[in-house]
């Protein structure tokens, strides 16, 4: 019984380094992969930061008013928006769910809104993702606005109905859900992801 004990501890001695080392390479893969994740998943949001989409927007007779581009950025996405032949005064602005603008641009459904909130920025259950500020339309029936989204991402407009950016004929109050209370849509554009 003891030569048998000591055979044993004998083995022990000598296998254990070979097993604390099989070890050791695994913990080193282990955190290698880990590594490398981290790196993709850096190089992924670098690659993002950056992308851009475009809407052109046409009004219900078809006519081009302007055009929206949406650019990615590490903290959300910046919208930049020219439009013309619009009516003076103050209009919502939204980024719609389907990427569909046949007059009267029902097609286009309702504000996306993947985190299925509230709407309006005042609105305590709020955000839509495509919630944006209203716009300020001069005499000259000519806009020029930047926005930015923290909230929205591009890939959030790429599934596979697309995504639509709007502008209506009233003004959005911030808080009645699920629009805003702002009326007709006046204008309208598909938007498409740049490659």
């Amino acid at each position: 019984m003891k030569t048998r004990a000591l055979l044993t501890a004998a083995v022990l001695c000598i296998a254990g380094p070979a097993f604390a080392q099989g070890k050791a390479p695994a913990a080193k893969e282990k955190a290698a992969a880990k590594k490398e994740e981290a790196a993709a998943k850096k190089e992924e949001k670098m690659a993002a930061a950056g992308a851009t989409a475009r809407a052109e927007l046409k009004d219900q007779k078809g006519q081009p008013v302007g055009e929206v581009t949406l650019t990615e950025t590490p903290h959300g996405v910046l919208i930049k928006g020219s439009l013309s032949n619009i009516p003076a005064g103050e209009h919502a602005i939204h980024v719609h769910e389907v990427g569909k603008c046949e007059a009267p641009f029902q097609t286009a459904g309702g504000h996306l809104n993947p985190g299925k909130k509230k709407h309006g920025l005042l609105a305590a259950e709020g955000k839509h993702e495509g919630d944006l500020p209203n716009l300020y339309v001069g005499a000259d029936g000519k806009v020029q606005f930047d926005a930015f989204a923290h909230d929205l991402k591009l890939k959030d407009l790429q599934d596979q109905d697309g995504a639509a950016v709007v502008v209506h004929a009233g003004v959005d109050d911030y808080k009645s859900d699920p629009a805003g209370n702002a009326g007709d849509r006046i204008a309208c554009g598909v938007v498409q992801v740049q490659k």
